[in-house]
């Protein structure tokens, strides 16, 4: 299936030739990562360079950098074929995330000024305001600020990079996950906690709270990439009895 990239406008031509690149790569990595473009959807140079009104060259580019990076994988006849996560690559991300974030959350709760922590309640109620209002496309952005100001109390600079690491796959499984009002609702029940936990400088208490809090998510994760699969194997066995 070929696709243009949903909603991607024309580039401004003032671009120096280096950044046009880059940009192209940002624009594309976002689309996937959001999900405007779903695996195994195929990508084309020429039909991204024609959407974009530029040359092929800075799209070869950042298509290349992509495919190095795991999100795009090389077909046989031509063009690219958008990768999704493995399943083998879903529990070992929510494993390292289960380490490193319960870790930093645990630093937070010892490390933190009491000044620190109203940015974390503003994030809670943007995030309720969302949550009441049915605006749930806006709740994995208000998560992931609540997640990065919470770990930042840590003080922990080489810890905040490594988390920063998984930076994009933890997007694309949140927005799994807080597409379901109720999880999205237990989500922002459990940040309300995180908080309580911090403010009293329980690092036992936020540790733990935390580790179940992603191992909530992962099952949630689980539970989707199955049922897609069982999904997928459906349509599959309906075609070949046709």
């Amino acid at each position: 299936m070929v696709v243009r990239v949903p909603g991607l406008k024309p580039f401004r031509r003032n671009y120096e030739r280096k950044s046009l690149g880059d940009k192209v790569f940002e624009t594309l990595k976002q689309a996937i990562i959001r999900g405007d473009i779903q695996p195994e959807n195929r990508l084309v140079e020429n039909r991204i360079a024609d959407t974009l009104r530029i040359s092929r060259t800075p799209v070869r580019e950042a298509i290349h950098k992509l495919e190095r990076e795991g999100f795009l994988k090389k077909l046989p006849r031509g063009g690219f074929i958008v990768l999704g996560l493995t399943r083998q690559e879903i529990k070992e991300t929510f494993g390292i995330r289960c380490v490193l974030e319960s870790y930093a959350a645990k630093l937070s709760a010892v490390e933190h000024e009491g000044k620190d922590l109203a940015a974390l309640e503003e994030k809670i109620d943007e995030y309720e305001m969302h949550l009441k209002k049915g605006t749930l496309d806006e709740l994995t952005r208000i998560n992931t600020e609540f997640h990065d100001l919470l770990y930042a109390l840590s003080r922990s600079p080489k810890l905040n990079k490594m988390i920063n690491d998984l930076r994009d796959q933890i997007y694309r499984f949140r927005q799994m996950i807080l597409k379901d009002q109720d999880l999205a609702r237990v989500s922002n029940e459990d940040h309300k906690l995180m908080l309580d936990f911090i403010r009293r400088r329980d690092a036992d208490g936020v540790e733990k709270l935390v580790r179940e809090h992603i191992l909530r998510g992962e099952a949630a994760v689980i539970r989707s990439f199955d049922e897609g699969r069982s999904e997928s194997r459906g349509s599959n066995e309906k075609g070949k009895h046709r």
